[in-house]
């Protein structure tokens, strides 16, 4: 074993107390200096090479620091707790750039304003191209893993086409208004629960396969390293059309959204607060004036497309990679306490954007607020740049902001006491008025989203990203045609334009399975009528007869009739089995 011939000998007791009572002679440390250079002789090469590096003014540091913290390594300037003083009529400089609107909104315009052409131009024609490739490419694949002999849906399997998955999906669209528990149900022949048009669309079998094959990257061009690789390409797709189609107003705001899954994934989250608490987490940045999506990450823990930025931490990082577009333009933005901090606000600031945000207390860099509050009371304190409010409401509310100044302003509710109103502080009414976008988008998607339960993570991701794609349109097309209509009917209008562009009319199938009796064929009135003649029939159009076919009290048999009962739907023998279908409960 080899022994260091630069240990430092351990001192004694005696040895210790010898050096402090020496110590008032100056003599003995005379060539000692903590800048010399001489220091470096007992270290490393590692660590000497760090220190040499350092500008050789380093020690002359003034013992005031002006209530800041050093600058980190990132360039971003900390904000110390020493730095903050009571505010009285304070207003912040706010950001030094004017925010200019004249540009702000919808920068593409179609030439019909339809609900069609404002979904195309963020779910365009391309991409659905790329979505239809990648799915007949994933079907033959899947087909060729099929055993010789068997056969299933796959073996009847036909390329798709970009008219046939915009009708595909219509039905998806069209399933998160019209709800059912199972998808089968909106093929069911029974009449108490039958939706005759999703089958005029798609057979059941021709839409469970294209939903088995729905893919959206090349399986060939597998990228481990990105847990979304299946999902990159439609996610990056409609990212860039929602910046290239809309720039955003003046107000943003960051927060979280969940999308539900309760499968197994790796960087699924759990969040009680949220209505759905498990599943995939997105962070979305929102236009507050319109509730516009302007971009989105997908949270995915270490590999997430996060830009980190030192001395901001995971939530700076996550604002900074969010805003990067649109700083320097005097953009105000709003979040919550889980990003807001001084040393992110004062960044911002320095790259000419605006901050509010409720904080929490003991955030690195904040002010020590009185400590017992009652009811009402609010404490303001303010470091030159940024303004820090502790409120008393039902419970104790930090805010901080860079854009508001130190007032309190009056609500719409009334103490019931007095019957004056309610003032709070400017800020927290700001923030209460602009910080819902990302809430809000969620609430108009939860009516109507057409989501439903699959094994695949990435189809539902797929789904929700269409959700959001809808949404977006719906702004855009309030925006350009003035119309306020509600979210639900601009989704019907969109489903009923996208059918009239690109559906194309199926093959009915000859046979089938028999319909199920209604149960008002015993109680209401029945007319009969000739069935409707049919395109390769014509006047020779029959059916078989549903009592000759299925009767319990003589011999079944086949027969066809030109007859059925109207409201029914039925073909049925004009006599004796019209009579008896809606006389006998056992026929």
């Amino acid at each position: 074993m080899s022994v260091n011939p630069r240990k430092r000998k351990q001192l004694t007791d005696d040895e210790i107390k010898q050096i402090f009572l020496d110590s008032d002679n100056e003599g003995d440390f005379k060539n000692e200096s903590s800048c010399s250079e001489s220091d470096d002789d007992g270290l490393p090469d590692n660590l000497a090479a760090i220190v040499k590096t350092e500008p050789e003014d380093a020690c002359d540091v003034p013992d005031d620091d002006g209530g800041r913290e050093p600058v980190a390594s990132g360039g971003v300037e900390q904000v110390s707790s020493r730095s903050w003083r009571p505010a009285r009529n304070f207003t912040p400089p706010g950001p030094e750039v004017v925010f200019e609107k004249q540009h702000c909104g919808v920068q593409i315009h179609p030439e019909s304003q339809t609900e069609a052409q404002c979904f195309k131009m963020l779910l365009t024609e391309e991409l659905v191209q790329h979505i239809v490739k990648a799915t007949n490419n994933y079907a033959l694949q899947l087909k060729k893993n099929v055993a010789p002999g068997v056969k299933g849906k796959l073996a009847k399997w036909q390329p798709t086409t970009v008219d046939e998955m915009y009708s595909f999906l219509v039905v998806i669209l069209l399933m998160g208004i019209v709800k059912k528990s199972a998808l089968r149900d909106y093929w069911s022949t029974d009449p108490m629960v039958m939706t005759p048009f999703f089958t005029s669309l798609f057979s059941q079998d021709r839409f469970l396969v294209l939903l088995r094959c729905l893919h959206f990257v090349d399986e060939e061009i597998e990228n481990v390293s990105d847990p979304l690789y299946k999902i990159r390409d439609v996610q990056s797709g409609l990212i860039s059309a929602f910046n290239r189609v809309f720039v955003p107003y003046r107000d943003l705001c960051i927060d979280e959204s969940l999308m539900l899954w309760k499968g197994r994934l790796a960087f699924k989250q759990y969040i009680p607060r949220k209505k759905h608490r498990i599943g995939v987490k997105f962070f979305l940045l929102c236009d507050v004036l319109t509730g516009y999506v302007q971009d989105l990450i997908i949270y995915t823990g270490l590999t997430s497309d996060v830009k980190y930025h030192e001395g901001l931490g995971i939530a700076g990082s996550v604002v900074m990679t969010l805003l990067t577009p649109h700083l320097g333009k005097g953009h105000c933005l709003y979040v919550d306490n889980w990003y807001t901090n001084p040393t992110l606000f004062q960044h911002l600031l320095s790259l000419g954007t605006g901050a509010c945000g409720t904080v929490r207390a003991n955030r690195k860099g904040m002010p020590a607020f009185t400590s017992k509050m009652s009811k009402g009371d609010v404490e303001f304190k303010e470091n030159g740049n940024q303004l820090a409010v502790k409120w008393h409401d039902k419970r104790e509310v930090h805010l901080l902001s860079t854009i508001h100044k130190s007032t309190m302003s009056p609500t719409k509710k009334r103490d019931y006491t007095t019957g004056e109103k309610r003032i709070k502080p400017t800020c927290v009414v700001e923030y209460n008025k602009k910080m819902g976008a990302v809430d809000k988008s969620d609430m108009l998607n939860s009516f109507v989203e057409c989501i439903r339960k699959t094994n695949k993570w990435y189809k539902k991701i797929f789904f929700h990203l269409i959700d959001t794609a809808v949404l977006n349109s719906y702004i855009v097309h309030r925006k350009l045609s003035g119309k306020v209509i509600p979210y639900r009917d601009f989704r019907i209008q969109l489903m009923k334009e996208l059918l009239m562009d690109h559906h194309v009319a199926r093959c009915r199938s000859v046979g089938g399975r028999p319909s199920i009796d209604t149960p008002l064929r015993l109680k209401a009135r029945h007319f009969p009528s000739e069935i409707p003649q049919t395109a390769n029939q014509g006047r020779k159009t029959r059916r078989q007869c549903k009592v000759c076919q299925t009767s319990t009290r003589r011999k079944q048999q086949r027969h066809v009739t030109k007859y059925q009962c109207e409201p029914c739907k039925t073909a049925l023998c004009a006599f004796p089995c019209f009579e008896e279908y809606h006389t006998l409960k056992h026929f």
